[in-house]
């Protein structure tokens, strides 16, 4: 069986990391899986880049200049949505020419259009679309947050013109992708976690589609419960209770940052005997460099990691991971942390509970700072098992059981 995958990136973002991976699990499974990408950043041969340079900017530009030019000039929304009205036909490519099945996953800024993707159903090939986030089903944003308009069809989006046009770019992205679906009966949309697929079944666009749910694969194998004494970032002192916290960027609004600043600062005053004994890690990139200025608790930020041993290594010497996230499709960093023997603490705004088990595996709260700093308490008094914890994610899922699904949904 011949798969390509299709993202924006290899290895450029949470959707990039686990395509990656999933192309391998695939490849262990005996599929002969490759990956199609706008950006390589790896040097794996397995990864394929299209187009030239100067086309994949000139497609990432305009896509990113219209949008531009409809949310009244403000680049603090300027990523916050896609329309995908450009990108190449795959159709033309010697990799989806000769493949059996096509695995969308995250394809804008430029990858591929919703004209494209109907062409790539049109060609006849098992095409499977995976949904990272709530962008397959909404008009144009990637996370809806409070707002409700995908359940009808989009319009007066907060992130065109302040809402106040009704037939704006979200609309007319409503339109394309009904169309699009409409026309794709065959295509099969995966959701990442049962969260992302119940609010899929509920829009509008998706309502009457086969919408299934399978994890990401997860390397579970290469995570360890005890500290193997090698780096870690500068900072960080294992000899403390470590608290984790992790993002692409921590200040993403998403993310809930001061948040976590509240309720770890509400412990450090209630509870001092913990504040004590414990260090609060920091990792990722900050926009905002007074964002953690007003946290009490002892805390050290290491910037962005990108090395994965490294990564490994100070999970193993931690004891909670947190997540404050107002919104998560399927916290990676909570899997991570699990693999690794943390007791999670973490809201449940989104696919968290498809990886604890509140009360067994970790602890999910409501989301208030006081709720948060109790359950990181009680995580650091009663701490999981570490080895209980590993297994669980080695169980649900590991990479071979995951691609045996994906292997499945290509054939039935």
């Amino acid at each position: 069986m011949k798969v390509v995958l299709i993202c924006n990136s290899d290895l450029n973002g949470g959707a990039a990391v686990v395509t990656h991976r999933l192309m391998h699990a695939l490849r262990d499974a005996g599929a002969d899986a490759s990956m199609l990408v706008m950006n390589k950043y790896g040097d794996d041969p397995c990864v394929h880049v299209i187009g030239t340079g100067v086309g994949r900017r000139a497609r990432f530009l305009w896509e990113r200049a219209w949008i531009f030019a409809h949310n009244g000039f403000d680049r603090a929304d300027l990523f916050k949505v896609s329309i995908a009205d450009t990108g190449y036909d795959l159709t033309r490519h010697p990799l989806v020419k000769g493949a059996d099945a096509v695995i969308l996953s995250w394809i804008n800024q430029g990858m591929v259009s919703l004209g494209g993707v109907r062409r790539l159903v049109s060609s006849g090939r098992r095409v499977i679309w995976v949904m990272h986030d709530m962008w397959c089903f909404t008009g144009a944003c990637h996370h809806a947050l409070d707002c409700t308009g995908y359940l009808e069809r989009c319009g007066n989006c907060r992130y065109f013109r302040n809402g106040r046009v009704e037939n704006d770019l979200s609309r007319r992205g409503w339109k394309e992708k009904r169309k699009l679906y409409s026309s794709s009966p065959s295509m099969t949309m995966v959701a990442v976690s049962s969260w992302l697929a119940g609010c899929a079944r509920a829009g509008s666009l998706l309502r009457d589609h086969d919408v299934r749910v399978i994890h990401n694969a997860f390397p579970a194998d290469l995570f360890y419960t005890e500290p193997r004494g090698t780096a870690i970032p500068a900072g960080v002192d294992c000899s403390k209770t470590l608290i984790v916290m992790g993002a692409a960027r921590l200040d993403d609004p998403i993310k809930g940052l001061p948040t976590a600043v509240e309720a770890l600062n509400v412990l450090a005053r209630e509870r001092p005997d913990i504040a004590g004994r414990c260090q609060a890690v920091f990792y990722g990139d900050l926009r905002d460099a007074s964002a953690l200025a007003g946290l009490e608790f002892p805390h050290v930020h290491t910037g962005r990691i990108s090395d994965q041993a490294v990564l490994r290594e100070l999970f193993a010497c931690a004891t909670v991971v947190l997540s404050t996230s107002r919104f998560e499709t399927l916290p990676g960093t909570v899997i991570e942390g699990m693999a690794s023997g943390c007791t999670p603490v973490t809201t449940g705004n989104g696919g968290q509970r498809d990886i604890v088990t509140d009360g067994d595996t970790g602890y999910i709260t409501a989301g208030d700072p006081s709720g948060i700093s109790g359950a990181i308490a009680s995580a650091i008094d009663h701490p999981c098992d570490r080895q209980i914890q590993h297994r669980v994610i080695a169980s649900r899922f590991g990479a071979s059981a995951i691609a045996r699904q994906f292997i499945d949904a290509i054939q039935t």
